[in-house]
């Protein structure tokens, strides 16, 4: 047998595969279905490395790399939702498309002479293939990729993650010409494989790009804990419309107004940005996301999208603390007649939760009485006054509460009954 070289093109096709490998699993390293793509791209370069190189020690075989892509395409379809779908057959189509590879993987092992001499650069002659090759080599291959671009049509079908999308059809793409290496003669796979790398580049650099946009709206909008939920269901499953028990914190300022008018819109905003960032800071302490900002009045969920028991207790603790920073900024603020402070409104109860809007903007959207509740009574409270609603006592811990105390019934715009809100003062 014939020793075979690694010839500076296969090098260089290799270099490629395994380069992209790396720059996708450091680009999204938490990201489970980015570390199955680098994963199946590092097999790339292994393969061609090993056809190349250790032929005659019988190490070669492209199996992980068909393995490893047919594996990403099963795990970005785990992060759809099925609704009432049944996608048992998907997944099993993707699992008999590996099994074939293994098999083309052990014959080529068991008969390495065969598959290098007979199968590879066979294009210009499959008509002459023997049957043991057809039946090795041709046909387990030919199966499993019929199955696995099957199994990816199946799963566009269920409208994937917008971003998954474009690195699912460039996969489609791509792959094709990558395995067109196989069977095209010697001299020109190096080309047809850094074609298919192209292509699969060129929807990942999309991939990226759609990733960044939404990393910025998770960002600018909802807490950190969100992005591993995401990564491992997607944007759609993991921001799916849902009805959740949850607390509302809503804080506006008071003696706005009349600061607005003494002063200038720069020394305006920069208070608002001041005013911003101390809300998000205590934000974050809780694990909340900020649902709104408008003018001076921020609304915050606490147990959305990432539920959490203790969300009474949070929101309580987010009040204080909003009161605490937010004060020492408009304490510094207030001046020349003008006396800023802050009002802040906490209720608890059943909210629908989700994202509106279209490709170009995103919103995460809360609606529920507890919403309502929350900003009327952050309109009621006084300055430096934090107002609680019957439901957040009843499901916060009496030590969460205990300097609360009860006053007359408030009146509300939207309620009938007068609700008995809960009351804490700065002295």
């Amino acid at each position: 047998m014939t020793a075979h070289v690694l010839t500076t093109p296969y090098f260089l096709t290799a270099l490629v595969a395994l380069g992209m490998a790396w720059a996708f699993e450091r680009a999204d390293p938490d990201s489970g279905t980015s570390r199955a793509l680098s994963l199946a791209l590092a097999m790339v370069g292994v393969a061609i490395i090993a056809n190349n190189r250790v032929f005659e020690l019988a190490l070669e075989g492209p199996l992980p790399a068909w393995a490893g892509s047919f594996e990403w395409v099963l795990r970005v379809r785990r992060t759809i939702p099925a609704g009432e779908l049944r996608t048992l057959f998907g997944d099993k189509v993707l699992r008999i498309a590996q099994l074939l590879i293994v098999c083309y993987g052990i014959a080529a092992v068991r008969y390495p002479e065969v598959r290098m001499h007979e199968f590879f650069g066979g294009i210009n002659n499959p008509l002459e293939w023997s049957r043991q090759v057809v039946v090795l080599f041709a046909a387990p291959m030919g199966l499993a990729m019929l199955l696995w671009a099957g199994s990816i049509v199946l799963c566009l079908n269920r409208r994937p993650d917008p971003a998954e999308r474009v690195r699912l059809i460039a996969f489609l793409l791509a792959c094709p010409i990558i395995v067109a290496s196989l069977v095209v003669p010697r001299s020109i796979a190096p080309i047809t494989t850094v074609l298919g790398l192209i292509v699969l580049l060129m929807g990942a650099m999309r991939h990226a790009q759609l990733h960044g946009r939404r990393g910025l709206f998770m960002s600018r909008f909802l807490s950190p804990q969100v992005a591993a939920l995401v990564n491992t269901e997607g944007l759609r499953g993991a921001m799916r419309d849902t009805v959740q028990d949850l607390s509302v914190v809503c804080c506006d300022l008071r003696g706005f107004t009349a600061f607005a008018t003494a002063h200038t819109s720069d020394q305006i905003i920069a208070l608002l940005r001041e005013y911003y960032d101390a809300v998000g800071i205590a934000v974050v302490d809780v694990e909340g996301t900020i649902k709104d900002y408008a003018g001076d009045g921020v609304l915050v969920l606490v147990g959305a999208p990432v539920a959490v028991a203790d969300h009474a207790d949070r929101a309580v603790r987010l009040a204080r603390r909003i009161r605490e920073l937010v004060g020492a900024v408009l304490v510094s603020r207030s001046g020349a007649g003008v006396r800023l402070g802050i009002g802040v409104g906490v209720a608890s109860g059943p909210v629908t939760v989700g994202v509106v809007g279209g490709d170009s903007r995103l919103e995460y959207a809360a609606v529920g009485q507890a919403v309502n509740l929350a900003a009327r009574l952050c309109a009621r409270a006084r300055a430096g006054e934090i107002l609680l609603d019957p439901a957040t006592v009843a499901r916060a811990q009496a030590a969460s509460v205990r300097d609360f105390s009860a006053g007359t019934p408030l009146e509300l715009k939207g309620f009938v009954e007068p609700v008995a809100a809960l009351a804490n003062a700065l002295e």
